[in-house]
Formats: C-alpha cells, sequence, structure tokens
C-alpha cells in the first residue's frame, strides 16, 4: 500500500466514523443545532447585551483564573518561577477586573480577539468540511466556514465603529448558521437511522 492509499483509507475510516456518529446520536446533533439557533436569535434580537455580557463573563473567568494562580504561587512560593506565576495571576486578575468593570473598553479588545476566533473558526469548519465530503450536507458546513472567514474580515476591516453591537450579531448570526448545519445534517440522518 502506498502512501497515498494509507491516506485515502485514513479519509475513508473517518468518514465512516463520522458517519456512524450522525446516524447514532442524531437527536444530540438535532437539540444542539435548536440550541444555537435559539441562542443565535436572542443574539441578533440583542447584539449589545449579547457583546457587553460576552466581555463581563469572561472577565469573572480571566479575574478567577488568575485568583488561582495567584493562589497557587503563595502556596509554593519555593516552586522555581514564583515571580513569574505571581506575574501572571496579578495580569489576570486585572484583566479580568477591566473587563468587569469597563466592559466597553474590554469590547474593543475582545472585538479584534473575536475576529481572530472567527478566522480560526472559519479554517476548523472548512476543513471539517472537507473530511465529511462526499457525505450528505458536508457543503452547509463548508458554507458555515465560508461565513465565519468572512465575519473575520468583516470584524477586521470596522471593529473600532462597530464594536459595540457587531460582535453580538455576528457571534448570533454565525450560531445560527451552525445550528442551522445540525439541525440538517441531524435531520438527514434521522431519515437513514
Amino acid at each position: 500500500m502506498n502512501k497515498q492509499e494509507n491516506v485515502d483509507s485514513d479519509i475513508q475510516r473517518l468518514q465512516q466514523e463520522m458517519l456512524n456518529y450522525f446516524q447514532t446520536h442524531w437527536k444530540l446533533f438535532l437539540l444542539e443545532g435548536f440550541f444555537f439557533i435559539l441562542l443565535g436569535i436572542s443574539a441578533v434580537l440583542i447584539p449589545q447585551f449579547f457583546t457587553v455580557a460576552i466581555v463581563i463573563f469572561l472577565g469573572w473567568i480571566i479575574l478567577f483564573g488568575g485568583v488561582v494562580h495567584i493562589g497557587r504561587a503563595l502556596v509554593f512560593s519555593a516552586m522555581p518561577g514564583f515571580g513569574t506565576w505571581l506575574f501572571m495571576g496579578a495580569l489576570q486578575v486585572v484583566v479580568g477586573y477591566l473587563f468587569i468593570t469597563q466592559p466597553a473598553a474590554g469590547v474593543l479588545t475582545l472585538t479584534v480577539l473575536v475576529a481572530l476566533f472567527f478566522a480560526f473558526e472559519g479554517i476548523a469548519k472548512i476543513s471539517l468540511a472537507f473530511m465529511m465530503r462526499p457525505l450528505p450536507n458536508w457543503g452547509l458546513m463548508l458554507f458555515s466556514g465560508i461565513t465565519a472567514l468572512v465575519f473575520a474580515l468583516i470584524i477586521s476591516i470596522s471593529w473600532a465603529e462597530t464594536s459595540q453591537w457587531l460582535l453580538g450579531l455576528l457571534l448570533g448570526i454565525n450560531m445560527i448558521f451552525l445550528g442551522w448545519t445540525l439541525v440538517k445534517i441531524s435531520l438527514y440522518h434521522k431519515e437513514i437511522h
């Protein structure tokens, strides 16, 4: 067996495993799809709320992570790197606190990070779509990946002017596309199951 045949064999095995998961767990994919659609519609209807909520939620996570770093650094103060661990924890506490208390400033920062997220998510979805090909509805995953890349481009071009609402809106649209894709895939495999 040559290298190309091994690659083709691996791809066919992955496709068969995906097909088995879709057929066996189509209800879970359907529920997940509806969840993302509802969450996406909510984000589209009130994008400013979702934008600020995302920043504040992330702030709490970062703050909590910083407290854990500081706590561990203090407990293991003799450990090499004590100052670095303490610095990382303090930095996380400060950034988390700023996100919580000044979410508008955090929105600008987070908008840039979300542009990166959409870019990487788009690449991952496109890769997944090509792994799924030629399974039914693989094109929907490809479309969702291309959409995420377009969102990354839109955010990159206009992030300063539209960051207060664009982040929530695009996140909502992205979740609707993902949910719709999961619903279509699950309903197709329900019929086969």
